[in-house]
């Protein structure tokens, strides 16, 4: 049975409301104020609220402004009930993020009508979401395990060796044996730093006055950032013969740590994906007026559309078919990186012929650019 929250002042309004829910086979319950309606909507959590926009202490715009700042109420269907139908009303509640508009005097056929659509559309939304959620879930399940056992395993395996009988291996294998454990490690302490960093973007992300200094203060000059990034990840994965950059300068407006992790994490992923001896095009250029783009192509495996639509943290393709190492973090990281300065990552690929990721982050024209 769904609860529906009805928020009125206006007793007769309220009753034959109550009256109309109930016998529709609603579990229906009422607040006769704004300030009531909150309490009642945090402590119940109903399936969908009705409230009228004049209201004393707290008008129906204060009790969803209220409510939709509340996690646990923010995406609750709200629908106004006002006896005023300016336009301007009608705008000032949608961007408060209401889902409906019922002018008084209503009949019981459009409240019902409007009722049903907005629980129809919670329910579809609710169940994408629990789709959506099992596959984040499975993703999970499969990646996490594979990533954190392999390089403990390195780690643990190389060290019981050496803890077990240290003075029967020579000074080579104990070196050998120490490399390992260093390269697990290192392994290891990226997979830890990029949950911590991606945690970190999703909180900030829905912060905006963090978002406006950070906008605000930062900056950093492209060939020499992209440059470094590039070539040191390349360095890392044997792949230096194989890097190709064209980079045009410019003042981009990010800090330094965010485009050389953006570019860290592309380039990794054209090494990961894409055979050695085929090479990794890196190019930044300026790109309209006021933005900057950088690309990253490999001539690897590539992705299908529905690959690319899915693509995000966590989601890796065919692990079952590939061995592959990363948990789609870095990827996911990049893009949180790009919007979090008011710019955009998207994909481009060819099954089995290449791919191109790009990144468009915002520029700085004020500022000349010296020769590097």
């Amino acid at each position: 049975m769904k609860k529906i929250l009805v928020i009125e002042d206006e007793t007769g309004v309220r009753e034959n409301l109550l009256d109309l829910l109930e016998a529709e086979d609603f579990d229906a319950i009422a607040a006769e104020n704004g300030r009531e309606g909150i309490e009642l909507a945090k402590e119940k959590l109903p399936d969908l609220i009705l409230c009228d926009v004049m209201m004393p202490e707290i008008d129906g715009y204060g009790v969803l402004t209220e409510l939709r700042q509340d996690p646990a109420t923010a995406i609750i269907p709200f629908i106004f009930l006002t006896a005023k139908a300016a336009k301007g009303d009608t705008r000032q509640g949608m961007e408060l993020g209401a889902d409906d508009y019922l002018t008084k005097p209503f009949s019981r056929e459009e409240i019902l009508a409007a009722i049903s659509t907005r629980l129809q559309k919670q329910s579809i939304t609710q169940k994408n979401t629990e789709q959506k959620l099992q596959a984040l879930t499975n993703s999970i399940a499969l990646a996490l395990p594979h990533e954190l056992r392999t390089p403990m395993n390195g780690i643990l395996g190389y060290s019981e060796l050496l803890l077990q009988d240290i003075e029967s291996y020579d000074k080579a294998e104990i070196q050998e044996m120490l490399e390992g454990i260093q390269i697990s490690a290192k392994r290891l302490y990226r997979l830890v730093q990029n949950y911590l960093l991606y945690a970190e973007l999703e909180i900030a992300i829905h912060q905006p006055q963090r978002l406006d200094y950070l906008r605000d203060q930062a900056m950093s000059g492209a060939l020499s950032m992209i440059s470094q990034s590039a070539g040191e990840k390349a360095k890392q994965t044997g792949r230096e013969a194989d890097l190709q950059m064209d980079i045009e300068n410019a003042f981009l407006k990010i800090s330094e740590t965010h485009l050389y992790k953006i570019v860290e994490e592309l380039v990794d992923n054209a090494c990961k994906y894409s055979e050695p001896g085929t090479p990794i095009a890196v190019k930044g250029e300026v790109s309209g007026t006021a933005s900057y783009t950088l690309s990253v192509t490999d001539l690897g495996r590539g992705m299908t559309r529905e690959q690319i639509a899915n693509h995000g943290a966590y989601i890796q393709f065919d692990r079952q078919l590939y061995e592959q190492q990363g948990t789609g973090l870095g990827m996911a990281i990049a893009k949180r990186l790009a919007e979090l300065y008011g710019g955009k990552l998207t994909i481009e690929s060819i099954p089995n012929q290449e791919t191109t990721v790009s990144v468009v982050l915002p520029i700085e024209l004020s500022l000349s650019i010296e020769e590097e």
